[in-house]
């Protein structure tokens, strides 16, 4: 089965499911058996890898360790075009859509077309809001974009459903790596009783108890990044 059309199936089964986000540039893959165990035991329902400033080459190492030794699903979080390779199982086609940089909404997207026709990937198109959490994020930096305000729940919930409109097959609230604060529960309520689209939460979730209100408020999908990388995940 697609990985999308399992992730469907799920929010329709009203299954809630989380992610591991990996970044390449922060993973020693010296000790990677040791990053092995640890996934294992966290037992999520797939993996993300992707990072703002990550090199194709270090991408490719990682997805392909991923593979060969663990038996999730991967899915590339890009930040970059140069973020892609044909080893991973999907891409999450991501457009910035909380932001007004036509790079991220389809400039960066036509640059990594031709590559992506040809390397067997299942495409996600996915909606990418950037909501304010307390401090300047790499995404933000990099892309050049303001967060939607934490206050703002119309403009969030107009943007989501603008996005669905167009044909978007995901939605994804992002607050930012290592976020002070983690993307609103009121936000996340609002565009779940509004959109029909699968919902993924990520950026700030450093407990488990906030993960299950992010659940609570309709997120069908979690993504939990830094707190893993530090342990701290609990």
């Amino acid at each position: 089965m697609k990985l999308y059309k399992y992730l469907k199936k799920q929010k329709q089964n009203q299954r809630k499911m989380w992610a591991i986000l990996l970044d390449p540039d922060k993973v020693d893959l010296q000790r990677f058996n040791e990053l092995l165990k640890r996934i294992r035991q966290a037992k999520p329902d797939f993996l993300l890898v992707g990072g703002s400033l990550v090199s194709k080459q270090k991408l490719s190492k990682l997805v392909t360790k991923l593979k060969k030794h663990c038996e999730l699903p991967v899915l590339l979080f890009p930040g970059s075009p140069l973020q892609i390779t044909s080893r991973a199982d999907a891409i999450l086609l991501l457009s910035l859509i909380s932001g007004r940089n036509a790079d991220y909404l389809i400039g960066k997207h036509v640059e990594a077309a031709p590559l992506l026709s040809r390397s067997g990937l299942e495409i996600i198109p996915t909606g990418y809001l950037l909501i304010e959490n307390g401090h300047t994020t790499s995404v933000e930096y990099i892309s050049n974009t303001k967060p939607i305000p934490r206050n703002k729940t119309d403009i969030a919930l107009a943007t989501a459903l603008a996005g669905e409109m167009l044909g978007l097959k995901m939605l994804y609230l992002e607050a930012g790596s290592g976020a002070k604060k983690p993307v609103p529960i009121k936000i996340i309520a609002t565009i779940s009783r509004h959109s029909r689209l699968p919902i993924i939460v990520g950026g700030g979730i450093k407990t488990k108890a906030q993960m299950l209100k992010a659940w609570a408020a309709g997120a069908d999908v979690v993504v939990v990044g830094t707190a893993f990388e530090n342990g701290t995940f609990s």
